[in-house]
């Protein structure tokens, strides 16, 4: 399942877009811009993506039960990856449609300043909220770098709120710069430019977001150290010879399955083998909480 503080910055973020959805739609109908148009889409999309990530959290905290014996936890990222869909195709793809019709069908923006106000207000929410977000991503992540960190991320939701409200911020600059030189240049075409512009930077985290959950989704490893050092305990018992295999997967952002081949040392009975593996699996345990499931193999047994 997901973190508690992933799932704060999921609730912060669903707030504050609710909120900003309704004053861009309000300010949408008093200015007639297609830019702001835009935005309001953009932040009832967003709403509606973390109440999605929400439910996700939700289902991957399920039990097992016998129809799914490994949990739910990868419900979590097959949310996250519809999310990402439903920013491509109704952010993004509304986005640049509205744009399109604002540039052959260009006309000037109405109360200015109500759009202005709209927007500087809308960039203290979205900068609440991605600070937020922001924060709890740097405490998680370590001493990687920031892309290394989101490439490596287990936890979608996290990494899903982060970028959406990067987004969010750098769409809003995007439709202020648009409706700003529109009326300083006479050009009310650019408010449809910022619009498309706007689309194709939803565009551009839709499909790195897919791209990130879809491995997520198929089944990721664990990070090699943890792999190493599941190894290194297990070659560290005097009763293994050698350690034939390791294999992992995340079932979620916290929960990982780990099988392993061992060859045991010659003269062992049946009984001191069992043994030996229980006491790996409380090792491992102990050492690595979020390996929630074990499976240890003499190495005559195919992990396959």
């Amino acid at each position: 399942m997901a973190s508690g503080s992933s799932k704060l910055a999921v609730y912060a973020a669903l707030v504050g877009n609710l909120a900003i959805a309704v004053i861009k739609f309000a300010a949408t109908m008093l200015t007639g811009s297609s830019a702001m148009l835009s935005e309001a889409i953009h932040s009832l999309v967003d709403t509606g993506n973390q109440a999605l990530l929400l439910y996700g959290m939700h289902r991957a905290a399920m039990p097992a039960d016998d129809q799914h014996p490994f949990g739910y936890g990868k419900e979590l990222y097959f949310w996250s990856f519809v999310v990402a869909i439903l920013i491509f195709g109704l952010g993004a793809g509304f986005s640049i449609y509205e744009g399109v019709h604002g540039i052959l069908q260009p006309s000037p923006v109405k109360n200015i300043m109500v759009s202005y106000i709209v927007l500087g207000l809308s960039l203290l929410f979205e900068g609440g909220a991605g600070f937020l977000a922001l924060r709890q991503f740097l405490a998680e992540k370590g001493s990687l770098g920031f892309f290394a960190a989101v490439r490596r991320g287990k936890d979608p939701a996290l990494f899903t709120v982060l970028f959406e409200d990067s987004a969010a911020i750098l769409g809003l600059c995007i439709a202020m710069a648009g409706i700003f030189l529109g009326q300083q240049l006479q050009l009310p075409w650019l408010d449809g430019a910022a619009a498309i512009a706007i689309g194709l930077v939803l565009a551009g985290v839709a499909m790195f977001l897919a791209y990130e959950c879809k491995a997520l989704l198929i089944g990721e490893a664990a990070e090699p150290y943890i792999v190493e050092s599941c190894r290194a305990l297990l070659n560290g018992d005097r009763r293994v010879v050698e350690v034939a295999d390791v294999r992992t997967m995340h079932l979620g952002p916290r929960e990982i399955l780990l099988a392993a081949a061992l060859d045991f040392a010659d003269g062992l009975t049946s009984a001191q083998v069992e043994a030996a593996t229980a006491e790996l699996e409380v090792k491992l345990r102990g050492n690595f909480p979020e390996i929630r499931r074990i499976y240890l193999k003499p190495s005559s047994l195919s992990l396959l």
